[in-house]
């Protein structure tokens, strides 16, 4: 009895074809992609995803081409979607930067710096750090990520292999997820920008009456308290903003 392996390259290249789009998403997939994640259990996760996918959707992969051009090609067309669609994915973290630089200025500690674990340890406000981890938290204790996998499995429905890349397409739905990352970080920090400008009116109107007393000094720590307290009550509503806005990015992956 013959053996023959002739099935063996064609398994090969769709395998390596389904990887270089899932890797790429994971590499930079919130939560899923994280810095603090080791790469080689990053890595591991990806090739296991893959080899979980690959019965489903070897079927709708195309067969690998004679020349190697043809090859390379796929495997440039599968890395550039998986590197759009992570990318854009990892811009709606912004959100929460983008809230936590405003909360840090309008409560006065934004000189107050820290290492924020998802963006490779840059510095940034410490209200932007602690919103980012939490963040990556409740998308894991909220079973997120199982949407995240979902939709990266649906993205083939989306965007065949066999479809041209829509670089286009792919730059304006960039400017639409980082408008609409500024704007959820807007909405999150907006108590915030009222309560600054209703706090900084009452001072100015108060250095006013009294301009021998040095207002802003007096005031700081009134300022850090009630801040802080505001942040507390407020925490649950801006969180649900990021999640909703998080999932609903995904639902866009899903068709």
């Amino acid at each position: 009895m013959t053996l023959s392996l002739d099935w063996l390259p064609n398994t090969a290249f769709l395998y390596i074809l389904l990887f270089a789009r899932i890797g790429a998403i994971l590499m930079l997939m919130p939560a899923l992609g994280e810095q603090m994640i080791p790469a080689r259990m990053r890595l591991s996760f990806a090739l296991a995803f893959t080899l979980v996918v690959y019965p489903l959707l070897a079927d709708s992969l195309p067969s690998m081409p004679v020349e190697m051009s043809g090859i390379v090609g796929l495997l440039f067309h599968e890395l550039a979607i998986g590197l759009i669609l992570g990318a854009i994915a990892r811009i709606t973290v912004m959100a929460t930067q983008v809230a936590g630089a405003i909360v840090a200025f309008q409560t006065g500690l934004s000189g107050a710096m820290a290492a924020d674990p998802t963006q490779a340890g840059v510095q940034g406000a410490v209200f932007g750090s602690f919103l980012s981890f939490l963040g990556v938290t409740l998308i894991f204790a909220t079973d997120l990520h199982h949407v995240a996998l979902a939709a990266t499995f649906d993205s083939y429905m989306v965007f065949r292999p066999t479809d041209p890349l829509m670089f286009d397409d792919a730059a304006q739905l960039a400017i639409r997820t980082v408008s609409s990352a500024f704007i959820i970080g807007v909405q999150m920090s907006a108590p915030f920008i009222v309560f600054g400008l209703v706090f900084n009116l009452g001072a100015g109107i108060l250095a006013r009456l009294m301009p021998q007393l040095q207002v802003y000094f007096v005031l700081m720590p009134a300022n850090i308290i009630v801040g802080l307290v505001l942040f507390a009550m407020l925490l649950t509503m801006m969180m649900g903003w990021y999640i909703t806005s998080f999932e609903n990015h995904l639902a866009m992956w899903r068709g």
